[in-house]
């Protein structure tokens, strides 16, 4: 296979990512505990869905400014402080329209700084960046040493504790205010600090899209992949010990561990799809893959506008008469809104037209 060839496995890893994201952000009542993020140490297959977004984020960067040699120029920076701006731009406005949208449009002095759109915004301006200044020798070193950094404010800042005293806390609510910030949990999981090791997450799929774009043969691809994800697993369950799994605080564990975890996968998805060719099941997964932040956004927005002309209990309530179970008619609602905004992207995937955010 070509080194210029498209790989489908990376539009299907990136697109089960994306309808994962739906999926568990759109549960009504009741979930299913596997189907909730962590209450705090501990991961859940919920917990892995955006760790592995911006894994498969990295890849793609990789693939991305390889285009332009990694040539820094007016061109390449431009794109990227675009995107950046761009992605950082429609996430706060995602945080204000759920609150205009009751009415309250002036909510400028309590409207939410950070949210997911805005740490993948970070994280890939900060990750290009980075790509386009250091030499790629040294991408594994540059991600030991931000580990080996956020793992020291942790450490020092109380970084583990469920209460205000915890310095990711601290800052963004020194920086910020506690107004803008999460109030469902003393930490924002989205915050600045944090920000530090999910660089460090991308970085790593960063490597992970070297190593596609160095192996000649599918199969070395592969290889590659299920090594770099076996020695990431195996490192992050070690480290684990010292500084627990905690999506909250996207510890160094949980970067190495979820890491992993994608790099596996996304070997296997090579195996089966780009070797074995098993393409049938792949149309779903494909729609979200190649238009993943569109749909994300779109999917965003849908839910806040459903929620407030009192669609999404109508809908709930239907499910709920016919599965009495409150977790599967939660479950059930899940799928359907995920459904709903296949049917979005299937339109757009039938007529090959690609937004790119």
């Amino acid at each position: 296979m070509s080194q210029s060839k498209r790989l489908l496995s990376l539009d299907i890893l990136r697109g089960l990512t994306v309808a994962g994201m739906i999926l568990v952000n759109n549960g009504y009542g009741e979930s299913f505990e596997p189907l909730k993020h962590s209450r705090w140490n501990g991961m859940t297959p919920c917990d892995l869905v955006f760790p592995f977004f911006l894994f498969i984020m990295g890849v793609s960067t990789y693939l991305s400014l390889s285009k332009y040699q990694f040539r820094m120029s007016g061109e390449v920076l431009g794109k990227i402080a675009k995107r950046t701006i761009l992605l950082f731009l429609i996430g706060l406005f995602i945080n204000w329209f759920d609150l205009a949208i009751d009415g309250d449009f002036a909510c400028f002095d309590h409207l939410r700084i950070w949210a997911v759109l805005q740490r993948i915004a970070l994280c890939y301006g900060i990750t290009s960046l980075l790509a386009l200044t250091i030499n790629h020798r040294y991408v594994l070193h540059a991600v030991t040493l931000l580990l080996g950094i956020y793992a020291v404010i942790l450490w020092v800042g109380n970084g583990y504790a469920q209460d205000p005293s915890n310095v990711l806390a601290k800052v963004d609510t020194w920086l910020f205010g506690k107004e803008h910030l999460y109030h469902k949990s003393p930490v924002d999981p989205e915050g600045l600090l944090g920000t530090i090791s999910s660089v460090a997450h991308t970085l790593l799929g960063f490597y992970g899209g070297m190593l596609l774009k160095r192996a000649a043969d599918v199969r070395d691809k592969v290889l590659h992949f299920l090594l770099l994800g076996a020695v990431l697993v195996i490192g992050g369950y070690l480290l684990s010990y010292l500084l627990p799994l905690n999506k909250r605080i996207w510890s160094p564990s949980y970067v190495l561990m979820t890491c992993g975890l994608a790099s596996l996968l996304q070997g296997l998805l090579m195996h089966v799809i780009d070797i074995r060719g098993k393409k049938n099941w792949c149309t779903f997964f494909h729609v979200f893959g190649v238009n993943p932040l569109f749909l994300y956004v779109s999917s965003e927005l849908l839910a806040i506008i459903l929620g407030h002309i009192g669609v999404n209990d109508i809908v709930f309530n239907g499910i709920h008469s016919v599965i009495t179970g409150p977790q599967w008619a939660s479950l059930a609602y899940a799928i359907y809104f995920v459904l709903l905004n296949f049917l979005l992207g299937y339109v757009l995937f039938k007529r090959k037209i690609y937004i790119k955010l």
